[in-house]
């Protein structure tokens, strides 16, 4: 299970971010931020498979549905070990940061 916590302009993941939560979460994507979500804190984020880091790279260039002004790009910070593994895979140094 994926949980996302809003506070202010900082958005916390907590769970396991899988092909099985991906399907479930990409038809409704646009309402898991506020337009203020500026960073996604990905400490508490337990396991990341490939279909999840999509996801991931996905909500970086996401822009809320009500947002017709064009929007800075959100960051994703604070990695865990095992995501590290599967950025430093996929050469994704650009899109996280370790806040």
């Amino acid at each position: 299970m994926i949980t996302f916590n809003q506070q202010e302009q900082q958005c916390f993941v907590s769970g396991r971010l899988t092909q099985v939560e991906v399907k479930q979460l990409w038809p409704k994507r646009q309402e898991l931020f506020t337009a203020s979500t500026q960073v996604i804190d990905l400490a508490a984020l337990e396991y990341v498979d490939s279909a999840g880091v999509a996801l991931l790279l996905a909500f970086v260039r996401l822009h809320h549905s009500g947002n017709n002004e064009q929007s800075a790009s959100r960051q994703l910070v604070n990695p865990s070990e095992q995501l590290i593994k599967m950025i430093e895979l996929y050469d994704l140094d650009a899109f996280f940061g370790k806040a």
